[in-house]
């Protein structure tokens, strides 16, 4: 197995992402360009993206699914250097900064979950991803935090009832807001998700959501509301003392 890819990821259930066959050289051109389009699946002006991206899901997917069996298959056959292709071209892959197009689409589960279960499988996971989490420098710190991204999906794809769901979307959190990634409004819907699927959170999930919505995202009406909400919540005195008074700045009349 290569040592990159411990991630056990399961692939089942992608089906192959089709690809556009190409036109035959007889075909007019103004045919051939009527066919691309339609190929491509572009949408009119003002449809949802939806269908788009879940396309660029399943064939980031399917490309990384094909290059494990085909570095399998070289690994299999003895062919050294075709094998050391294949795992440079999947940790490339990993490295390629992967926005989240829409935080709807199979990234950012519902506030529904609830951590209710102690499941074996989940702690394990969570504990080799945060062996990753925050280790390395250069391009090996890059590749871990990919490396511990992709161990907590995991948890919430398996184990979504996982006692351990709260604690992964607030790592989850610290890792998009982080410098490996810069993801902040996909950072700050994890940090939600960590107090919303976990009654009684007594971290600092939701101060930190309200920060991003307050200085990155400039969603004012959505901090001020997860300020009062601290405000609320929360038992820790300086926590509590920082809400208060951004949330006093903010109430106040706009410069």
């Amino acid at each position: 197995m290569l040592r990159f890819i411990l991630l056990g990821t399961s692939f089942a259930g992608i089906g192959a992402f089709g690809w556009a066959v190409a036109q035959s050289p007889s075909t007019p051109l103004s045919e051939q360009k009527k066919s691309n389009s339609a190929d491509s699946g572009a949408l009119p002006p003002g449809a949802s993206d939806v269908e788009l991206v879940e396309r660029v899901i399943a064939a980031r997917k399917e490309y990384e699914a094909s290059l494990k069996v085909l570095h399998e298959h070289y690994v299999k056959h003895g062919e050294k250097l075709r094998s050391q292709w294949t795992e440079a071209e999947l940790m490339g892959h990993h490295m390629l900064f992967k926005p989240s197009y829409n935080l709807d689409v199979k990234d950012v589960p519902p506030p529904s979950l609830e951590a209710k279960v102690n499941v074996r499988e989940a702690n394990e996971l969570f504990r080799m991803a945060m062996e990753y989490k925050g280790k390395g420098l250069g391009s090996d710190y890059i590749l871990n935090q990919r490396r511990a991204e992709i161990l907590f999906r995991e948890i919430l794809e398996k184990y979504p009832n996982s006692d351990k769901i709260g604690d992964v979307a607030y790592q989850l959190g610290d890792l998009y807001e982080g410098r490996a990634y810069k993801q902040y409004d996909r950072a700050a819907k994890y940090y939600e998700r960590s107090f919303q699927w976990v009654r009684g959170n007594r971290t600092d999930a939701r101060l930190r959501a309200a920060t991003l919505y307050d200085r990155q995202l400039n969603e004012r009406a959505k901090a001020i509301e997860l300020y009062r909400e601290e405000i609320a919540h929360d038992t820790d005195s300086e926590r509590i003392k920082q809400a208060e008074r951004r949330l006093a700045e903010l109430s106040g009349p706009r410069k």
